[in-house]
């Protein structure tokens, strides 16, 4: 991703690559503790005005994004909220492209088959890395790609319809008690998924059982939610906060350690009784095909940590209530080996996998 710089005496091009920003973040939860605090060193790497492109350098040209969502998710309104502060930093076109299905599989696809020049890269969530365990076993590998960035870990949320008799976990349990378990839960991706294994958190300590049904994106749970198709919506609060504010949705639990700064008035799970691990907080990243090169994945790093320090980005983080998260190629890989493990035994916790 680069400028191109005319010069008056030659047509070169040259690069200008982006510094990194060092900040670091802790959190108080098993994840955040596997992600551990990473401080980035500051790299500055120019190349003179009359040098000719290295190979090692990225191919100028659209960045195109696949996402794994269709447009209105968390996901997608993160990186489309990124993109108005990278593409003045790289000085090229941010494209998203959404490629909802398969529980992320379309999406994978697509990212595992570009070639490895840092112009076709994907947002993942922890999602991605159940799905390798479960309904995307022996399809996908972590190898199968390069890990590039994380970016926000980000806990969910339950909610119902504003005029919902549901007020709290308590009305919920006792509802889906009363049904037998009846209670339509509508959420992002099969069982297994993320969102799906922290309502089987929730299902244990209640000793009670919901009804899983999957949806593409977070924009379509809630038109379900609202159209009376299913109880309960799942979902972080990025992407359902202006239904929030309008007053067509409220919420009923966060499954986090803390509150949320932008609904501190919703209480975690814990505070209403029910204890579950509140490590399991969902993950943002940047990913791409394997085998891209490891400074064309520094610099793509470097890029995406020094648009994520823009106000405007910061303003729509606090307010979403997400962590920013700070890990370059090398500690993103390593981490996501580790989430992986972890994962694997959440899913056996839940009884999703033996």
């Amino acid at each position: 991703m680069l400028q191109k710089i005319t010069k008056n005496a030659c047509s070169y091009l040259n690069t200008a690559c982006l510094s990194t920003f060092c900040p670091s973040t802790f959190c108080l939860s098993t994840t955040r503790r596997v992600l551990s605090t990473t401080s980035l060193a500051a790299t500055i790497l120019l190349c003179s005005a009359g040098t000719a492109l290295a190979d090692n350098d990225w191919p100028t040209g659209p960045v195109n994004m696949i996402m794994h969502t269709k447009a209105g998710g968390s996901a997608d309104v993160f990186i489309r909220t990124l993109a108005k502060s990278l593409e003045p930093e790289i000085g090229q076109q941010v494209v998203v492209i959404n490629s909802p299905g398969g529980g992320g599989a379309t999406q994978m696809t697509r990212v595992r088959g570009a070639k490895p020049d840092g112009l076709t890269l994907g947002v993942n969530t922890l999602t991605h890395f159940t799905s390798m365990l479960t309904n995307l076993e022996g399809t996908f590998t972590p190898d199968d790609f390069s890990w590039i960035a994380s970016t926000q870990e980000d806990a969910i949320l339950l909610f119902v319809k504003s005029d919902s008799d549901i007020k709290n976990l308590d009305d919920l349990i006792a509802k889906a008690r009363e049904n037998d378990g009846q209670i339509n839960m509508g959420g992002f991706g099969p069982i297994g998924s993320m969102q799906s294994i922290g309502i089987s958190m929730l299902e244990e300590a209640a000793d009670v059982k919901f009804n899983w049904v999957a949806f593409n994106s977070t924009p379509d749970i809630v038109a379900a939610l609202l159209g009376g198709h299913v109880d309960v919506g799942v979902s972080n609060l990025g992407s359902v906060s202006s239904f929030f504010d309008a007053n067509r949705i409220t919420g009923l639990g966060v499954l986090g350690e803390e509150r949320l700064t932008g609904l501190p008035d919703l209480p975690t799970f814990g505070e209403q009784g029910y204890e579950v691990d509140t490590s399991w907080l969902q993950v943002r990243g940047i990913f791409g095909p394997a085998d891209i090169p490891m400074d064309i994945q520094q610099k793509i790093a470097d890029a995406f940590h020094k648009a994520m320090r823009a106000e405007d980005y910061q303003t729509y983080a606090r307010n979403a209530g997400v962590v920013d998260s700070w890990m370059g190629p090398e500690e993103y890989t390593d981490f996501v080996h580790r989430i992986s493990d972890i994962a694997e035994k959440q899913l056996k916790t839940a009884g999703i996998s033996e």
